[in-house]
């Protein structure tokens, strides 16, 4: 922890008579105003790419616009022991007094077996990851971005016979977050062309958004930063009219500068581009413009990258994306 943030708590437990030191830190707060902005992460397969490749002629462009934006550092099955694994990224972040953005995508039957499928084993062994997933954040500042797709996807390609089992898990998700007093979750909620607003809004609720900071739009998508409010805002209107509420946003800018592709493509699809890196605000009405998705990342072994599987880093990928080609 940075001394400035010491003396921060102690400055407010002096003004208000609150209690100091371990009081002051377990106390919840305001992530954002706890750092010093965003983490990148130096471990990012764009900036991995970057040092094993110095003398590429892609390589100044991939790290200037690419690999040095703060960005999601996704955690699955791929992260090993998930407790350990955050544990040591956001104390990473902590160590420089920055922001890390969290992005947990372990859900039993992620994807609906598509090209990102996988997650947890059963639903017990869900509950135990997410339980971990928290524990290794503890009391330290972050940013969570809340299994990509799973809120849309439960109304899409779920099973009806485990759409219960769906909300379950994102309300115990949500629960065991909240233990998390210094971090701010917001669970995703898809894309403004996928779930009707109304039926939204009734979905977040139902997985406790109420409880938490607020919900993620466009994560991997395309959408731009207004089409994105302009359907936050009548989930909100929503969730207002119905429940008595509303919640903040955020929104995925990693991937729109262009917009969305033409028939609503998603994998892969030619001609986009990078939007508005990391920020707090960037935006009326959207609380952070984050890079969720990892650009230069695949979708899947589609569109322009047909031989790259999902997840795994093209500098090719990344190149038509800070282009715009």
């Amino acid at each position: 922890m940075r001394i400035s943030r010491l003396v921060t708590a102690l400055a407010v437990a002096v003004v208000t008579g609150l209690p100091t030191l371990a009081s002051a830190h377990a106390a919840a707060g305001n992530p954002v105003r706890m750092t010093d902005g965003f983490y990148a992460d130096p471990n990012l397969q764009a900036a991995v790419w970057v040092r094993a490749h110095s003398d590429d002629p892609r390589a100044g462009r991939i790290s200037s616009a690419v690999a040095a934006v703060p960005q999601g550092k996704w955690f699955g099955e791929w992260s090993g022991d998930v407790r350990a694994a955050v544990s040591a990224y956001v104390r990473a972040a902590d160590r420089e007094n920055r922001l890390p953005i969290l992005v947990p995508y372990f859900m039993y039957g992620r994807d609906c077996g598509s090209h990102s499928a996988g997650g947890a084993p059963s639903p017990d062994a869900y509950k135990r990851w997410i339980s971990d997933f928290v524990a290794g954040i503890g009391d330290r500042p972050a940013v969570v971005v809340l299994e990509p797709d799973a809120l849309a996807q439960r109304l899409d390609c779920v099973p009806s016979d485990q759409r219960a089992t769906r909300l379950d898990l994102l309300r115990h998700a949500v629960g065991k977050l909240r233990s998390a007093r210094n971090a701010w979750t917001y669970l995703d909620a898809g894309n403004a062309s996928w779930v009707a607003p109304d039926t939204l809004a009734g979905e977040l609720h139902a997985a406790g958004v109420r409880g938490i900071r607020g919900f993620a739009l466009n994560v991997s998508n395309y959408h731009t930063t207004a089409q994105s409010k302009s359907y936050a805002d009548k989930v909100n209107a929503a969730l207002k009219a119905r429940f008595g509420y509303t919640k903040a946003l955020v929104v995925d800018s990693s991937r729109n500068g262009n917009g969305p592709a033409p028939g609503g493509a998603w994998c892969n699809p030619p001609g986009r581009r990078v939007g508005t890196p990391t920020r707090a605000g960037g935006a009326s009405g959207v609380e952070m413009l984050l890079w969720v998705k990892n650009p230069g990342e695949s979708d899947g072994t589609c569109g322009i990258a047909p031989d790259t599987r999902a997840g795994q880093f093209s500098p090719d990928l990344a190149v038509r994306l800070i282009d715009g080609r």
